[in-house]
């Protein structure tokens, strides 16, 4: 049989690249959510969030071939959408810095448990927050997260222990008085 293209239309695609594009689209409907939910209490916003979520999964797919051959795949891509969320809330932090200078006022989210919880993870250490936010949020093991981030299971541990003590902090009557 003769395929014939139609002006403008793409070509059928192989059985193996159809198989590679459905083995993504599994993959990517099984762990978006999680990831997304993790950098969205990360970075504190939502959009934000689906943003690099989205961005990290176009550079998975643009290299699923080899990243579909990994022992966990989710790894590869949780973290390049972290790096990205780093990269945007280091630059968010240098606008919010800015605009304070300039006076103008900026309207938090509707839930105030959420705006709390938000400040108070952007007041510890990029660290612990990090910690915090994969192990609770993203439902992380302490080993997974050393695993990622390189580091003794004993290091996360104490990340743990001091952004929760931190977090405390932050959102007792005293924090809330900052």
């Amino acid at each position: 049989m003769e395929h014939v293209m139609v002006s403008g239309a793409a070509p059928p695609l192989s059985k193996v690249a159809e198989a590679a594009r459905r083995d993504f689209d599994e993959f990517y409907a099984a762990t978006f959510q999680s990831l997304r939910s993790q950098l969205y209490a990360y970075l504190g916003d939502r959009a934000e969030a689906q943003d690099v979520v989205q961005e990290a999964y176009c550079r998975a797919f643009a290299r699923w071939k080899r990243i579909s051959t990994y022992d966990d795949p989710v790894a590869w891509v949780r973290r390049v959408a972290w790096n990205l969320a780093t990269s945007r809330f280091r630059k968010q932090r240098s606008a919010t810095t800015f605009l304070r200078r300039q006076r103008e006022q900026h309207a938090d989210g509707p839930s105030p448990d959420r705006v709390a919880l938000v400040r108070a993870l952007a007041a510890i250490p990029e660290r612990l927050r990090k910690a915090v936010v994969l192990h609770y949020i993203g439902q992380l093991s302490v080993g997974e997260i050393a695993l990622q981030e390189g580091v003794a299971e004993g290091t996360v541990k104490s990340w743990l222990s001091r952004g929760r003590a931190a977090l405390g902090e932050q959102l007792s009557d005293k924090g809330n008085r900052r």
